[in-house]
């Protein structure tokens, strides 16, 4: 089996616990990655096979980058012939990406299953579409940007299973937290979300006054969040921590009456699978996947939309608000619940055995 995934958490993490569901040889498994993509720390930790190939966005790309952008995917196309050559998988499994945009280019003729981790997919997943064999929905929202129904499987999110397993109760104590205050987490993702660290720390000494807070800042902001929250009153201290990175995070999930965040592709199974209302935050930097998801929480009445520049003004009232009305929160946390999908990893492993091929026990070496 060949795993085409990188770039980001949001098509690395699933394609990982899909892999993990499928419960196969790794010697048999093939991961392939962008060059310095951050996928090939994650993947090689874990012992499982990896090489890289040149890849580039095409998409949004200015003038002066898409003359390399395109030969890097030229490369890439000629990189991934040689590795369908030499290793001749029997299935491939993508999640987006531009890395995959050449191997699925190379492989046009092996049995293939695509994973769209977002509700709106960009042009490199619509781009591979029209060579897998069989499509995974996060959610019944995404086959409308599809044109063939027959290839559409909605499977949910793949949530890491390290994630699993916590309390509320658990994870309180994890955090060393009073059971009778509300808790707040706020995560800004792997590399962090600064517009979501500054506002919250303007507010920070206001939140800790009614509830605690968990914050993952991410690595970028650490020690400036870091030093300015050293001096708080011994009080407010006990009801703060932060992090850089939190192995935990299923601790911080469990630990959450209410969540301040991104919008990744993540949200859509994650939120859902520990109830946890939310209020949304989508990066005003990128293309629309973000608002879309986002959109889709808010419909259902499991999430807030906050805007990225209504941040410094909006925050402390969206956040006080919310968690000063436990109705509202419990009616969020029955929706957002209402959309978990726990069985995903399982469904989509189920649709790479079909499209291998395969009658009864793991995929073949």
């Amino acid at each position: 089996m060949l795993i085409c995934a990188g770039g980001t958490g949001g098509g690395v993490y699933p394609a990982l616990t899909v892999l993990n569901a499928l419960d196969i040889d790794r010697d048999s498994v093939l991961w392939v990655g962008g060059r310095g993509g951050m996928e090939e720390t994650l993947v090689t930790r874990l012992e499982i096979p990896y090489t890289s190939i040149p890849a580039a966005g095409v998409h949004g790309v200015g003038l002066r980058s898409l003359p390399g952008n395109i030969w890097k995917l030229i490369k890439g196309f000629f990189a991934s012939s040689k590795i369908i050559r030499q290793f001749s998988p029997d299935v491939l499994l993508f999640t987006g990406g531009y890395v995959a945009f050449p191997m699925a280019l190379a492989a046009v003729r092996k049995p293939s299953v695509l994973y769209v981790p977002d509700i709106e997919p960009g042009l490199a997943l619509k781009a591979l579409a029209r060579f897998a064999d069989q499509i995974a929905l996060t959610t019944q929202t995404s086959k409308e940007y599809f044109p063939n129904p027959s290839k559409l499987s909605v499977t949910g999110y793949p949530v890491r299973p390290e994630l699993r397993g916590w309390s509320h109760q658990e994870a309180l104590k994890y955090f060393n937290f009073n059971p009778d205050l509300p808790t707040l987490t706020v995560a800004g993702g792997s590399k962090g979300a600064r517009s979501i660290n500054y506002a919250l720390i303007e507010i920070l000494p206001r939140l800790l006054e009614e509830m605690q807070v968990i914050h993952l800042t991410g690595h970028l902001d650490w020690d400036v969040i870091d030093a300015k929250t050293k001096n708080l009153p011994a009080e407010k201290a006990k009801r703060y921590q932060a992090f850089p990175y939190l192995h935990k995070m299923g601790a911080a999930l469990a630990a959450a009456d209410l969540i301040v965040s991104r919008a990744g592709a993540s949200v859509l199974g994650e939120y859902p699978l520990f109830g946890i209302p939310a209020i949304l935050v989508p990066y005003p930097h990128a293309w629309r996947y973000q608002k879309v998801n986002a959109a889709y929480l808010a419909y259902h009445g499991a999430a807030i939309i906050l805007q990225d520049e209504d941040l410094q003004l909006g925050l402390y009232d969206q956040i006080h608000n919310l968690i000063s009305d436990q109705e509202k929160l419990t009616q969020m946390s029955q929706a957002m619940s209402s959309l978990a999908e726990p069985e995903a990893s399982q469904k989509i492993a189920r649709l790479i055995r079909e499209v291998a091929g395969e009658q009864d026990g793991g995929l073949p070496a």
